[in-house]
C-alpha cells in the first residue's frame, strides 16, 4: 500500500518544495510554506475528471495536430456573429477589451462586500437574455441569490427596474449552489452554457485531495480542472477570488497565470462609486478602468467619471490643481489638493491619499532644491479627489502646482490642467497620449493647459501654454492667480 506524502506549497509564488523552510527558496517569503498531504488515490484525477465528457483521447481521429494559423477561425457561439460577446455594460465590455473571449478565464478580486457578486448576477440577468449561463452559488444557497435577485429587481416584478427573468421569454440564468468539484464539471460539461460564473473559486473543493477548501492545493487543481473544461466547451468563465489583507487575491500566484485576464475591484465601501480596474488581459490593453456607482437597484455606470473625480470647481481654494489622468485608453480629469503648514514634531509629516508616496517625496526635494520653497519644516499633505488612486507620472505638474500654490496661499484659475512629468533637475517631461488628454479637458470646458514644451501639440480650441522648467509653471499658473486672503503670503 502507497503510503501518504506531504508536499510545502509557498502560498505566494506556488513553489513546492519536499521540507519545510522558513522561507520560501523561490520568492523569499517568510511563513508561506504550508504543507500539503498527497493522497495515492488522487494522482492525476481532477485532470482525468476534467477530460471526461467528450474527452478527444478517446478518439484519435479527433486528436489535436498542428495547423496554419491562417486556417483557423473564431470562435462562434451559435449564431452570434462577433468573435466578442457583449455584457450589456458598455463599462465591463471597456476593461475586458471589448467584450467577453468565448472560452476565456476572467478572475475578479476585490474587498469583501465591495460588489463582485451584485456585478457579475447583473451580468449574468443581461446575458441570460441571448445565452445560456451558470450561476455556480458556492457562497450562498439558491433562495440566498432569489432574494438578493429580487433587490436588485433581477427577478422581481416591479417594472421600474430591469426586465424580471420570471417574465423572460428565454429564462436562460442557471443557479447551482454547489461546492463539489466534479458536480460542477458534470453540470458544465452536460449543460454547455455559452457563460458560466464560479463565486467563489476558495469556496470549491475535490474531495481526493486532503487539504480544506481555498488551500494551495485546492485552489490550483479547481482552476485547471474549470480551466480544461472552458477552453474545450468555449465555456466563458468569471472566477471569483478572495483578496488577502494587502489586496492581492488569495491563493498561489500561479492563479494569475492560469486566466486570461485579472480584474480589480476596487472603491471605497462608504462611498458610492466603485472602480473596474484590468490589471492583466490577454485579449486587449491593460490598465483599462471601469467606473460604477452602487445605487438602490445594484451597480449603474458612470457614464462621465471626470465628473465625479472633479470637485466643485465653483468653489476656488488655495491648493488645489487639476489634472488628467489616463488609465488605458480613457482619460480623466482628477482635482488633486494639497496643504502644506508648519509643523510641530522635529520630523515634518508627509500623507498622500491616492498618490504614490515616494513620487510625493521626490517632488518636495526638486520644489525645495530648484524652486526654493522650504518644505522641509513643513508638513505636506497631498489627496486625490474621488478615490482614485493617480499612479502615472502625467500627475507630477499637478501635484507640485498645488503643493507651490499652498504654500503661497494662492488660488489656480480653476479652467486651467497641468499635464506633465516633473524630472530631478526641475525640467518638464513630455508624457503620452497628450492629444486624448487636451481633448477631455476641452470637451469639459477647461480654457487653458500648462504642458510640456518639447512635445508636439494638436490644435484645439484650447490655450496651450508650454513650458520647460518648474519654475515657469508656477509662474504661469499662479502668476495671475489671487490670493487667498488679505494677508501677505508666506513667501
Amino acid at each position: 500500500m502507497a503510503k501518504q506524502r506531504s508536499l510545502y506549497v509557498c502560498n505566494e509564488c506556488g513553489a513546492e518544495s519536499s521540507q519545510y523552510f522558513g522561507r520560501c527558496p523561490s520568492c523569499g517569503s517568510w511563513n508561506s510554506l504550508i504543507e500539503q498531504v498527497i493522497a495515492p488515490a488522487a494522482n492525476n484525477r481532477v485532470a482525468a475528471i476534467a477530460r471526461s465528457g467528450k474527452s478527444r483521447s478517446a478518439d484519435p481521429s479527433s486528436a489535436t495536430s498542428p495547423q496554419p494559423i491562417t486556417a483557423l477561425t473564431l470562435t462562434q457561439i451559435e449564431d452570434y456573429p462577433q468573435s466578442r460577446i457583449s455584457s450589456g455594460y458598455t463599462e465591463f465590455d471597456r476593461v475586458l477589451g471589448g467584450g467577453i473571449v468565448p472560452g476565456s478565464l476572467v478572475l475578479i478580486g476585490g474587498d469583501p462586500g465591495i460588489g463582485k457578486s451584485t456585478l457579475l448576477l447583473q451580468v449574468a440577468n443581461l446575458l441570460a437574455a441571448r445565452h445560456r449561463m451558470l450561476y455556480v452559488c458556492a457562497e450562498e444557497s439558491g433562495q440566498q441569490v432569489k432574494l438578493r435577485s429580487q433587490r436588485l429587481g433581477i427577478a422581481g416584478a416591479d417594472s421600474k427596474k430591469k426586465p424580471s427573468l420570471d417574465n423572460s421569454p428565454s429564462n436562460n440564468l442557471y443557479l447551482l449552489p454547489e461546492t463539489d468539484l466534479e458536480t460542477i464539471l458534470r453540470e458544465l460539461e452536460s449543460l454547455r452554457p455559452q457563460v458560466a460564473v464560479i463565486d467563489s473559486i476558495q469556496a470549491l473543493y475535490f474531495a481526493s485531495l486532503n487539504s480544506a477548501p481555498g488551500s494551495v492545493a485546492q485552489v490550483r487543481e479547481c482552476t485547471s480542472a474549470l480551466m480544461q473544461v472552458a477552453k474545450r466547451e468555449s465555456i466563458s468563465l468569471f472566477i471569483v477570488g478572495h483578496v488577502t489583507k494587502e489586496g492581492a487575491i488569495a491563493g498561489p500566484k500561479v492563479l494569475e497565470h492560469l486566466v486570461d485576464t485579472v480584474l480589480y475591484f476596487e472603491g471605497d465601501r462608504f462611498a458610492s462609486h466603485r472602480l473596474l480596474r484590468s490589471v492583466k488581459n490577454r485579449f486587449g490593453a491593460t490598465h483599462e478602468l471601469g467606473v460604477f456607482e452602487m445605487a438602490d437597484g445594484g451597480l449603474e455606470e458612470v457614464t462621465n467619471p471626470s465628473e465625479l473625480f472633479l470637485g466643485n470647481r465653483d468653489e476656488q481654494t488655495p491648493g488645489t490643481a487639476t489634472i488628467v489622468a489616463c488609465e488605458g485608453t480613457r482619460p480623466l480629469v482628477v482635482e488633486l489638493q494639497a496643504l502644506v503648514s508648519p509643523t510641530s514634531y522635529p520630523s515634518p509629516r508627509r500623507s498622500t491619499t491616492g498618490i504614490e508616496y515616494n513620487r510625493l517625496l521626490q517632488i518636495l526635494a526638486v520644489l525645495e532644491k530648484r524652486v526654493g520653497i522650504p518644505l522641509s519644516k513643513l508638513d505636506a499633505y497631498v489627496s486625490a479627489s474621488g478615490g482614485l488612486n493617480v499612479s502615472e507620472p502625467a500627475a507630477d505638474l499637478g501635484v507640485a502646482i498645488a503643493i507651490a500654490a499652498s504654500f503661497r496661499d494662492r488660488v489656480v484659475d480653476p479652467t486651467t490642467v497641468l499635464i506633465g512629468e516633473v524630472g530631478l533637475g526641475g525640467q518638464i517631461r513630455p508624457v503620452s497620449q497628450m492629444e486624448l488628454r487636451l481633448k477631455e479637458a476641452a470637451k469639459l470646458g477647461f480654457k487653458r493647459a500648462i504642458v510640456p514644451s518639447a512635445q508636439s501639440l494638436p490644435s484645439l480650441n484650447l490655450e496651450v501654454i508650454p513650458v520647460s522648467r518648474v519654475v515657469d509653471a508656477i509662474t504661469a499658473a499662479l502668476g495671475s492667480g489671487r490670493a487667498a486672503s488679505a494677508e501677505n503670503s508666506p513667501e
